[in-house]
C-alpha cells in the first residue's frame, strides 16, 4: 500500500511564500514520474509541475515562481511556490506512479490574501 501526505499549506498574503510536502510511505520503489496538481473552487483539476524521470514539466502560469523537486533518501517532494497570489488559491495534490498505478495525496489547501 502506498500513502501520500501533503502538508505545508496555509494562508499567506499576495507575494509571500510556501513550500508544500508530499511524504510518501509504503511500496515505495520509484520516485520517477510524479507531480503537483491543484483545484480552485469551481474549476477542474490542473497539473502544475511534473517530474518524468529526467525531464521536468512545468505549466505556463507558474514557470519562475514555483519549483518542484525531489528527495529520494526520504521518499519526499517539494513544491517550493514563490510570488504567490490570489489566483493561487485552491487545493494542492501530490501525484505519484509506482509500476502501473497512480497514487494521489488528500491535498493541502493554500489561500493566498490580497
Amino acid at each position: 500500500q502506498v500513502q501520500l501526505v501533503e502538508s505545508g499549506g496555509g494562508l499567506v498574503q499576495s507575494g509571500g511564500s510556501l513550500r508544500l510536502s508530499c511524504a510518501a510511505s509504503g511500496s515505495i520503489f520509484s520516485m520517477n514520474v510524479m507531480g503537483w496538481y491543484r483545484q480552485a473552487a469551481g474549476k477542474e483539476r490542473e497539473w502544475v509541475e511534473r517530474i518524468r524521470f529526467r525531464d521536468t514539466y512545468y505549466a505556463d502560469s507558474v514557470k519562475g515562481r514555483f519549483t518542484i523537486s525531489r528527495d529520494n533518501a526520504n521518499n519526499t517532494m517539494y513544491l517550493q511556490m514563490n510570488s504567490l497570489k490570489p489566483e493561487h488559491t485552491a487545493v494542492y495534490y501530490c501525484n505519484i506512479w509506482i509500476g502501473a498505478r497512480e497514487h494521489w495525496g488528500q491535498g493541502t489547501q493554500v489561500t493566498v490574501s490580497s
